[in-house]
């Protein structure tokens, strides 16, 4: 990946700095100011694309501070091998938690598994392309009205492929309700049940990491940012990739040519560079990676773009 990322910077000679954090964006007045750890940079429009990775999601439970064992969120889950002879409660009802559940499989002492609604499995095995593109269509809504973005997963559900079919029938997918709460070492169910418990792995999905353009005050009071043709409602200077629509790998590139015509209409500027062909790309961006190494990323695109 660094290498592939390395050749399309360098042949499109785009300016990438690294490491650099950003800590805030501020109005001041024509133009905008980008706080780094490397100094501050004014500019005329900002390509907000943080995506969700550094904002990750775990709900609140009673008794959640109170739990003395391993807790991990999916952006800091490692391996199977770290729980290891632990009894281990895996909580969400997206791809993730399937995916944890399965890799626990004979590793974990025990697993067990919690979800906030019931999972709607699809019994044709694959993803149905018209509840994608409805799944991204509410995500485009809630961007538009400033409402908090949904779950995409609770709106396209969950292949039954074989190998889920399979851990159905072995007992290894088998959710329950939400718990009530949580002792030092223990899950406590709605019906006063108690299980002992050594870790979670909170599989609860992420929310759009934009802390850092708080000062703007994009947020409306339904929670969300009014997004409409790629630009903030409240201040058009800010543009949005990785939001509502855009966050899921359907339709990202045209998502993303759009957006680039977009912003450099607000600059002013009467074309885009002319679009490398093909042929013109280093062979290393057009080689196809080996089956496997495809099929992992496929399963990382599952985990990370259809999460609950």
């Amino acid at each position: 990946m660094s290498e592939y990322y390395g050749h399309y910077e360098r042949f499109f000679g785009l300016d990438v700095r690294r490491p650099v954090a950003v800590a805030a964006v501020y109005d001041r007045g024509a133009d905008l100011v980008v706080r780094t750890t490397a100094g501050e940079i004014t500019t005329r429009v900002v390509v907000n694309a943080s995506g969700t990775w550094g904002a990750p999601f775990v709900p609140y439970y009673p008794g959640i501070r109170e739990f003395v064992g391993r807790q991990v969120h999916t952006s800091t889950y490692r391996d199977a091998a770290d729980f290891a002879g632990l009894r281990v409660l895996v909580v969400g009802g997206g791809t993730s938690a399937i995916g944890f559940l399965l890799e626990l499989e004979g590793v974990a002492v025990k697993t067990f598994w919690s979800t906030r609604r019931p999972v709607e499995y699809l019994d044709h095995g694959v993803l149905d392309l018209e509840a994608a593109v409805a799944a991204v269509d509410q995500q485009d809504l809630a961007a538009r009205t400033g409402q908090a973005l949904p779950s995409i997963v609770s709106g396209t559900g969950v292949p039954r492929t074989r190998r889920i079919a399979s851990a159905i029938d072995r007992g290894v997918l088998a959710p329950r309700p939400m718990f009530d709460h949580l002792e030092r070492d223990a899950v406590v169910w709605p019906d006063g049940s108690r299980e002992r418990i050594d870790a979670i792995v909170w599989a609860t999905g992420f929310r759009p990491d934009i802390r850092h353009l708080s000062p703007l005050r994009l947020h409306e009071k339904a929670g969300g940012v009014r997004v409409t043709s790629g630009a903030a409602d409240r201040d058009p200077r800010i543009f949005f990739a990785g939001y509502g629509p855009t966050a899921s790998t359907i339709g990202a590139n045209r998502a993303g040519r759009t957006l680039a015509r977009q912003v450099f209409a607000a600059l002013g500027e009467t074309s885009m560079p002319v679009e490398a062909t093909p042929e013109s790309v280093p062979t290393v961006l057009q080689a196809s990676p080996p089956d496997d190494a495809q099929d992992h990323v496929a399963q990382l695109m599952a985990r990370f773009f259809t999460d609950a």
